[in-house]
């Protein structure tokens, strides 16, 4: 019988969506927009909240609203076999191959190199991911434990540290705003849209979305309306976090550049920054709340990937699949930040439009009837295109195609160039599999 899901619930799942999705990289980003943004910090944080904040959550409400029990299931709407292969690839992705030793790699940038010495090597690094990742893992050996950990408590611990540093930028901004640098002159509102992807939760979400309906059934709701009831207020809360959280941050970049100048990265921004307002004490807060805010992401990341190869290989449990991605995760780690981000982003590049363009399929599925060959033929298009922006990230130029994308693909400079092939892609495999719906028709009519 179905029961109604309790306030206090649909709040910790807003929470529990909010820590999860705010990571290392979300931490990092907004900061080094700002920076760059200046005078045009509001229209590019506009952009950064539609990708870095918008296609996620959509991404969620999506899942929930296919109906569908996993990622795989979901994807083999366009066929069984790339739904496999999808899902796989995603789950590396966001899983052992670059998400989550990011997130240990990231907190030891941060939280312990600043006290380390030069000379150390890198012993320092290889401690610290053994430790934070036994942390991890054991958290994520209890799935069913991860919304009260998660929502009840580290939520609460991430946010306050995260509350003292914004708010004092916000109430006491370093200085004033300065010129915009580089390439946030002109498209300021596209360049921040294209930031949002570096946080890959687009990608994540489809991982999450699992967690989630599973959290929500376990509350008593049942029909698919209670479900993406709860779920579109739960998203709600966490895009309200997300936006002011995000927002704070940019600001916060941009008004550190009049007497810190142009830093490197987000990470500098914010151990400046820290620095500044807190004096010594700024560098253990920043680590403190790095450290949990990739905390918390890892522990969604292992859980999500661990019953996701759990089920595609049902011998293994998921105990040891989460043992077995942590220990991978931690050596990854151990290879450096910069490397693991060279090496991941041609992949991402790749895979980033093909999931964007299935959470908007998802949603119009019932408009095209659910025909796979319009799945098909939008993803096909989309990956075409996608596939060369990947290349282009790994250094790989192929003068031609990149003439003729940029002369006949609007916004192709922009980096949303799959945008019009998706569509035209779609509206093939619509035309396509009406034709052969007809000549089946006259086919059977004949005989």
């Amino acid at each position: 019988m179905s029961q109604k899901v309790p306030l206090s619930f649909i709040i910790i799942i807003g929470l529990m969506l909010f820590a999860l999705f705010f990571g290392a990289g979300n931490l990092i980003f907004p900061p080094m927009l700002g920076q760059m943004a200046g005078t045009n910090v509001w229209k590019a944080n506009a952009g950064f909240l539609v990708t870095g904040v918008g296609l996620p959550l959509l991404a969620i409400t999506a899942f929930v609203f296919s109906g569908k029990d996993d990622l795989r299931s979901l994807a083999s709407r366009v066929h069984p076999v790339f739904g496999i292969v999808f899902a796989t690839v995603l789950y590396l992705a966001i899983g052992p191959f670059f998400a989550i030793p990011r997130a240990g790699n990231v907190s030891f940038e941060i939280g312990v190199k600043p006290f380390v010495m030069d000379h150390a090597g890198s012993l320092p690094l290889v401690i610290f991911t053994i430790i934070f990742f036994t942390f991890a893992c054991l958290l994520s050996l209890n799935p069913t434990k991860i919304i009260d950990v998660v929502g009840k408590f580290l939520t609460p611990i991430k946010l306050t540290f995260i509350g003292f540093l914004v708010i004092i930028a916000v109430i006491h901004p370093i200085g004033s705003f300065q010129a915009p640098f580089k390439g946030y002159t002109s498209h300021v509102f596209f360049k921040g849209f294209q930031e949002g992807y570096l946080t890959l939760d687009a990608l994540v979400a489809f991982a999450f979305g699992i967690i989630i309906v599973n959290a929500i059934k376990e509350k008593g709701a049942t029909t698919k309306k209670e479900i993406m009831t709860v779920c579109v207020k739960a998203t709600a809360i966490a895009a309200t976090l997300l936006i002011l959280i995000y927002t704070a941050l940019s600001f916060m970049g941009a008004s550190s550049v009049e007497k810190l100048g142009h830093l490197e990265n987000g990470a500098e921004v914010l151990a400046k920054v820290s620095d500044y307002y807190f004096g010594p004490y700024g560098a253990i807060l920043l680590g403190l709340m790095i450290t949990v805010a990739c905390l918390t992401t890892s522990v969604g990341l292992i859980t999500a990937c661990s019953s996701f190869f759990h089920e595609l290989f049902p011998r293994i449990s998921y105990k040891n699949f989460a043992i077995i991605l942590t220990i991978f995760s931690t050596l990854v780690a151990n290879i450096g930040l910069t490397q693991l981000i060279k090496i991941s982003i041609p992949v991402l590049m790749t895979m980033y439009p093909i999931a964007i363009s299935l959470i908007f399929l998802t949603f119009l599925h019932s408009f095209f009837n659910g025909r796979s060959e319009v799945y098909q033929g939008s993803l096909i298009f989309t990956f075409i295109v996608s596939l060369f922006d990947g290349l282009n990230a790994a250094g790989i130029h192929i003068k031609a195609i990149s003439i003729f994308f940029t002369e006949f693909l609007p916004m192709y400079e922009l980096g949303l160039g799959w945008l019009l092939p998706a569509i035209i892609g779609g509206l093939f495999g619509y035309i396509f599999s009406r034709l052969r719906k007809k000549k089946i028709l006259s086919s059977r009519a004949i005989h």
